[in-house]
Order: C-alpha cells, then structure tokens, then sequence
C-alpha cells in the first residue's frame, strides 16, 4: 500500500506541476505545427501535379506509346464472389502494353475453376526462372481466347499471405514494372498511363508510385467497371472513406513532395521490377509487407548512393472494398499495428543515421513519434482528461477548453481534406454527398478513432508476447450492379 500511495503522489506531483503543462503544451504547438506545414505542402504539391500534367498534355500520347511494358500482379485467395468482376476490370485498363498476373494462393473455394470457366483457361508450359523463393506453384494457365491473351493465372501453395503471391508472380512477370494491386480494387481506366507517365516524367529513377485509393462500397459496378461513385453507406466504411481521403490528399502528397513518402498502398503500387528484385521482393514475414518494401527499397538506394524518388498521385485511381464489420475491421487495423512495429524494430539502425538521409531524419521520425507513439499519447490524454473530470476539478475548464482546441483542429483537417477533393477532383457529384462524409469528422474522435486506438495496442501488445502471425480473411460482399 505504501508504495502505491507513493506512485499516486509521484503522479500527482507531475501532473500538477508547471513542466507538466509546459510539456503537453509544446507537444500539441509541435503537433499542430507539423500537420499544418503538411496541409499546405500537400495543397502545393497537388497543384503541382496538376500544372504539370496540363502542361505535358500534348507531349503524352507519343510518349506513353513507347513507354515500358507494365505486369499487374495481383493474389486471390477465397476471392469467388469478385474474381470474374475484378479480372474483367483489370483487363480493360488503358495502356499500350501490359499482362496481367492473377496468383490464385491455394484458395479453399472455387475461385480457380471459375476463372477457368469463363476465361477459358488451359495449362501451360511457362518457362521462368525462381528468382524470388515463394511456395510451389503447381500449374500456370493461359486462356484460348485471344480477347485474354494477356492474362496469366498462377495456381500455388498458400504461401500463408500476400507477399508470396506477388513473389510469385514477380518470378513470372516479364516487363521492367510491375503493378501490385489487391484483387478487389476497381481501378480507374487510364491509371497505368497516369502512373507511367510520372515515372517517365521524372529526371530520377522513380522506383515506385502510388495515388489515392477510395472505398468502392455502394457503388454501382458493371463488369469490373465502376459506373456510378456513390458514398459508402455502412458507418464503419464511411469512417474509413473520411480517413483515406485525409490521408492521401493531405498526408501522401506532401511526403511525395518532399521524396519522403514512407509508404505505397498495397491497394496500389507500381514500382521499378528490377530494384525490387535485387531486394529480394516482399518480406512474407512482415505483416506490413507494403511499408516495409518501401523501407527497404529506401534503405537499399541510399546505401548504393543512388538517386531516386518515390511519388504520390493525388487523383483516386482505385475503389477497394472496405471492411463493413467491427471484426474484420479490428483485424485488419491489429495486423497494420504489428506490421508497424516490426518494421520500426528491423530498421531501428537507420533512427537519426545521416548514412539514410531522409528515411533516417524524416520517415523513420515521423511514422515513430506520429504513428507508432501515437495510441500511447492519446490513450495517456484520455486518462488524463477523465481523472481531472472526476477527481480535479479546479483545472477543468482549462482541459475542456484545450481537448476543445484539439478537436476543432482534427476536424478542420478533415474538413479540408474533404473539399479540398471536392473542390480539385469533383468525384461525389452531390453537394450533399460531400457534407455527408464531412460530417463524419464530428463523429470520428468519439466513436471511430477510439477503436483505432485500441487495434493499435492491441497489435502491439500480440507482436510483444510473439502472437501467432495470421494473415487473415477479407469477406467480399461483391459490388453493386445496375439492372
């Protein structure tokens, strides 16, 4: 009893002296600080992009006509409710010259034999070399038809995630880029022109780029085609549409200006093959396999003293099913959590490393003190805010008056974030439709971003005691379609 009596005194003492307050203040000004630059930044950048692609308009068509060849590598497992939608949208995309590499990872239902069936699919002897070691791949189909003549379907082992069904298919793709994108997504028809077209626009080898994914949720989609945007209407995807249009229209943008983005969505990606084989490809034993790639392709280009950049496109140029239930949700957001962690404990070299230029000083800082730090902070502040509610309450208007401040500011991110692709992009036609997702940002701090905070711990907490790492199963619904 004495000793605990002793921790209360000790943390009475701090939380009523003067460095106390100094020390939560300082924190929120460098806080606020931080996301404001980012705010602007971003909003430079997009204009940027913008001037940009006008001003390079006329010179596009012969350009994009000699551009490298492109291999869409994308894993299905148990994905039978939207593999036939999903392989017809991917084949209808715009660009001159590309295949497209479907890795069926040892799927228990009958995912395979339905992409058999309607695309007409036959055995063939595909000559490749196992660059990258994945789990066996048992059979490569080819279609008959010659209205699939680019489409390659890969039946392996489950290799027990996604990193080994892109390594797989990265053995077997044959163009200079690959394009990783999750099954699910819709992509918009011009997005491997738009992609290429900032890599080839770069003076630096540009080894990787992504651009801004949406919930495709409620939309109307017609054989892989998306005909009609319409906003999520579950609750938890219209949370998670709010959160991704913050994070890629005000965070990614400004990271890609700077050429300090510290990841590439796995929704969306293109990247340089070669660089990302002498890696090694994509760590199958990272529950972050996304970030930590990049990490990776980072850490290699400084240390070989290579130029390069990593860019962002602010335009949405792919619609992915978001999770519509607590329970898959919650996995999902748990396995971000470990991944960050693991990715933070492999790299802890490169902390303050000037040998890292900007992953040392930008990346690795930010994603530990503003990412992995985060549930910890906001978690402390909660528990603070309700002991001064209910047991000190001399300071409570002064607490209420500071959550107020930091409340109005996350909602005012949001907010902008929000018009700012109302005003620039237009992709919900419907003025209403815009105030409807605006107004999740009221919403957001009481009853999504606690559950955030949570999947955080919890993450933490299972990559600590050494969980068993499980990849996880995504339900599809499927998509909805016009009569």
């Amino acid at each position: 009893m004495d000793f605990i009596n002793y921790l209360i005194d000790f943390i009475e003492n701090i939380l009523y002296s003067k460095g106390f307050y100094l020390f939560i203040t300082s924190i929120a000004v460098l806080v606020f600080s931080t996301f404001l630059i980012i705010n602007i930044v971003s909003y430079i950048a997009i204009r940027r992009f913008l001037f940009i692609r006008k001003f390079n308009q006329g010179l596009q068509l012969s350009v994009m006509n000699d551009a490298p060849g492109i291999s869409i590598i994308t894993g299905a497992y148990n994905e039978s409710v939207t593999i036939i939608d999903n392989v017809h949208s991917l084949l209808s995309l715009n660009y001159h010259k590309f295949e497209l590499i479907v890795v069926n990872d040892g799927s228990k239902d009958d995912t395979l034999e339905k992409m058999i069936a309607k695309f007409d699919l036959v055995e063939s002897h595909y000559v490749f070399e196992t660059i990258i070691p994945c789990e066996p791949i048992k059979k490569i189909y080819r279609s008959r038809d010659l209205a699939y003549k680019s489409l390659v379907v890969v039946d392996k082992i489950n290799g027990g995630g996604k990193a080994d069904a892109i390594n797989a298919g990265l053995n077997i793709a044959k163009y200079d880029y690959f394009l990783n994108i999750d099954v699910d997504c819709i992509l918009d028809f011009d997005a491997l022109n738009l992609m290429m077209e900032v890599v080839l626009n770069e003076k630096k080898r540009c080894i990787g780029v992504g651009a801004t994914l949406r919930m495709s949720n409620s939309s109307i989609v017609n054989r892989g085609t998306l005909e009609e945007i319409k906003a999520p209407k579950n609750i938890l995807v219209r949370f998670q549409e709010l959160e991704y249009i913050r994070s890629f229209i005000l965070g990614k943008m400004a990271w890609s200006y700077m050429n300090a983005l510290p990841n590439i969505s796995g929704g969306l990606g293109l990247f340089d093959k070669e660089i990302v084989l002498n890696i090694g490809g994509y760590d199958k034993h990272s529950l972050g396999e996304d970030m930590d790639l990049i990490f990776r392709l980072v850490v290699h280009m400084q240390e070989n003293k290579q130029e390069y950049c990593i860019r962002s496109i602010p335009q949405t140029l792919c619609w992915t099913e978001g999770p519509d239930t607590l329970k898959i949700l919650i996995r999902q957001r748990v396995r971000w959590a470990r991944g960050l962690f693991q990715i933070l404990k492999k790299n802890r070299r490169v902390l303050f490393n000037p040998k890292y230029g900007k992953m040392g000083f930008i990346i690795y800082p930010y994603n530990l003190f503003f990412e992995f730090l985060s549930p910890f902070v906001e978690i402390s502040g909660i528990l603070i805010f309700f002991y001064f509610l209910f047991i000190y309450k001399t300071l409570l208007v002064g607490l209420l008056m500071t959550t107020f401040t930091i409340m109005t500011f996350y909602i005012a991110l949001s907010f902008s974030s929000v018009f700012m692709d109302r005003k620039i992009f237009n992709y919900y036609k419907s003025g209403s439709t815009t105030l409807g997702i605006s107004a999740m940002a009221f919403l957001e701090p009481f009853l999504y971003h606690p559950l955030i905070i949570y999947c955080g711990l919890r993450g933490y907490y299972d990559e600590l005691i050494g969980k068993k790492k499980v990849w996880g199963e995504m339900t599809r619904k499927g998509f909805s379609k016009n009569n």
